[in-house]
């Protein structure tokens, strides 16, 4: 097992401040530690869980018709509109049950290893996943949606840990990547298959087949991923310190605003294809495979960037998610290869956008890391359920289906200001922070490090050691 230091004060009883910078704690096995072969294994083991997961919460998005139908039959026969806008309420349910259960199994999760804690994860997203498929009312299947959700984001932010953990040291933004990459590939190539065979054999067939995907996930667990131990003296109320932290809810809200652009045009992009573009719905899945594409490149596209500059991913990336949004507002209507086209580019750019919000996220909380790579995946279903619930409205307020396209320029657009801002004040803060290292130069021990504000900015622990005496080697773990 490798050893990194931990720079939590107090983390034995009695201990010093120098103590608690050196004490020594477990964590996953180092890249050198196990072969290539069984580093690739748990890779795709841990990514498979993500496909699955990619599975579950975007089918749904391409079946939303023949859900209804099935779920709805009066309401589809009398107001069609009415029927899908209630319908997308199994969206939303999904999205609140990840939002509720990232943060609460994160915290039950300090006393588990984090092999244990995947591996229970998957288990109970086969279990939500099955009683999607079983359940006979709408009103049950809203309540198994919530039940499928709550596992969602702690499998993905324990799943991001353990990649970034086997990839070894500079290779964060590319462990998040490897484990946002079966989300990306369920949607290049489940989510458009699910959906084709649900067209033919039912949703409910569907969600069943997910549900094998999570029980192979387990064995693969179970199987490829080496055992970790428990991180000793770990309780919950330290994981909670995280959420005293303005920058956190704020990156979260980030997330939350931004994201919720997509998905209020995801959320119904089987009827956007047929009454915007003018498709038959026999083509839904090529448009799910299109946005899929576009997912799998932005996230591979936005792990590499992350890693070279966390800032100029999201100063990039935000104004091309817009664009991209506005371009799809102009294309969509009566062009099919409109649609494609611009659903392709949207999703490039907001998919490279989800590996820096999480790096992000993951520093801010700090030695809360697995609260904090969860809580990614609670502002991303916030954004989830915001965007399908907005999209929502304005079809059943008989706007059409091309209003949703305006809510996501919206909504893209408050996420960068909020963007901006943020950015803006860390800037600020940072100067301020080495004003106040060169007035107490003196007082630090060794040369005072040349730091830049933009680097303070992205990670303020820095400038917070550096004050107190500690050094920054300590704190970049």
């Amino acid at each position: 097992m490798s050893r990194t230091l931990d720079p939590r004060p107090g983390t034995a009883p009695g201990a010093t401040p120098e103590d608690a910078v050196t004490t020594a704690v477990d964590t996953a096995p180092a890249p050198h530690e196990i072969s290539s072969g069984r580093r690739t294994l748990a890779l795709l083991a841990l990514a498979l869980g993500g496909v699955g997961i990619g599975a579950s919460e975007f089918a749904a998005m391409g079946l939303l018709p023949g859900i209804a139908t099935g779920l709805l039959p009066e309401q589809m026969g009398t107001d069609p509109a009415a029927g899908i806008a209630k319908a997308g309420h199994l969206i939303t349910a999904y999205a609140l049950g990840v939002v509720v259960g990232a943060p609460v199994l994160a915290l039950l999760s300090v006393r588990w290893s984090r092999t244990s804690m995947i591996t229970a994860l998957a288990a109970a997203l086969a279990v939500g996943t099955v009683l999607s498929a079983v359940m006979p009312t709408f009103e049950l299947t809203l309540a198994a949606r919530f039940l499928a959700g709550l596992p969602h984001g702690a499998y993905f932010g324990v799943a991001s840990l353990l990649a970034a953990s086997l990839m070894g040291p500079g290779s964060q933004g590319k462990g998040v990547a490897v484990a946002l990459s079966g989300l990306t590939v369920a949607n290049l190539v489940g989510v458009p298959a699910m959906t084709a065979l649900g067209q033919v054999a039912g949703w409910r067939l569907v969600y069943l087949l997910i549900a094998g995907i999570f029980v192979a996930t387990v064995l693969a667990l179970r199987w490829a991923v080496p055992p970790q131990p428990v991180i000793a003296g770990r309780r919950a109320g330290e994981e909670l310190v995280a959420l005293r932290r303005v920058q956190l809810w704020i990156v979260m809200g980030i997330a939350a605003f931004g994201f919720a652009g997509g998905f209020a045009v995801f959320s119904y992009i089987a009827d956007i294809t047929t009454e915007v573009a003018g498709g038959p719905a026999r083509l839904v899945p090529w448009v799910l495979a299109a946005a899929g594409l576009g997912m799998t490149l932005g996230n591979i596209l936005g792990g590499v960037t992350t890693d070279r500059s966390l800032r100029g991913t999201l100063l990039i990336g935000f104004p091309l998610y817009i664009a991209a949004l506005v371009g799809l507002f102009i294309v969509a209507p009566g062009s099919l290869a409109g649609l494609i086209v611009g659903i392709a580019l949207v999703n490039i750019a907001s998919s490279a956008l989800g590996p820096a919000l999480q790096t992000w996220l993951i520093r801010v909380a700090h030695r809360s890391e697995v609260l904090g790579a969860s809580l990614n995946h609670a502002a991303f279903n916030v954004a989830n359920a915001l965007g399908a619930a907005l999209g929502g409205a304005v079809i059943a307020g008989g706007l059409g289906y091309r209003a949703p396209m305006l809510v996501a320029i919206a909504l893209a657009s408050t996420g960068f200001v909020m963007v901006l801002g943020t950015l803006i004040a860390l800037e600020v803060r940072s100067r301020r922070t080495l004003a106040v290292l060169a007035a107490h130069e003196d007082t630090i021990t060794g040369s005072m490090p040349a730091l830049a504000p933009a680097v303070l900015a992205e990670e303020p622990e820095l400038a917070t050691a550096l004050v107190a005496g500690v050094p920054a080697e300590a704190v970049r773990v």
